[in-house]
């Protein structure tokens, strides 16, 4: 597989993805998820800035349910982000993230939403959502660098 992280981070690609977790994982190309990125190109320059020699993919939810398949079975080691819960639901939605592991990064404090971690703050929207994706045969934990404890969903969610 090729896909060899599933993360939801609001801030997409950061710090803490490209140095914490590419230089563990040595991706070749990051996805990033996102319907609004998608369409916003000055955006998409200032995120490539950060990553480096990988190539960065951007593409709505819809486009990466389709193309999912091929960026499977490319030999390019790829990071798949998503900036919330519900963009990975909806990627997920038909068993077609069954299988897979889902990392959950910085989701961080904002109206509504109720510390969990001290990097994961979840609104009730988010918690159905995790459900919902484990529902969907998703194993969902919660870890903000590679070498942090991980936390798996049971022990996050009451």
């Amino acid at each position: 597989m090729s896909i060899v992280l599933y993360r939801v981070d609001e801030r997409l690609v950061h710090g803490q993805v490209v140095l914490g977790w590419g230089s563990q994982l040595l991706p070749h190309r990051y996805l990033v998820v996102d319907d609004d990125l998608a369409a916003s190109e000055w955006e998409q320059d200032l995120y490539r800035l950060g990553t480096a020699d990988a190539e960065l993919v951007f593409a709505t939810v819809d486009a990466a349910r389709l193309v999912l398949p091929e960026w499977r079975a490319d030999a390019a080691r790829s990071i798949l982000l998503t900036r919330d819960i519900a963009s990975m639901l909806r990627l997920a939605r038909g068993g077609l993230l069954r299988g897979e592991k889902v990392n959950l990064g910085g989701i961080h404090h904002g109206p509504g939403r109720l510390q969990v971690l001290t990097y994961l703050h979840l609104t009730e929207d988010d918690v159905s959502g995790l459900r919902a994706l484990e529902e969907e045969g998703v194993e969902v934990s919660a870890r903000d660098l590679p070498d942090a404890h991980k936390v798996p969903l049971r022990t996050l969610l009451p």
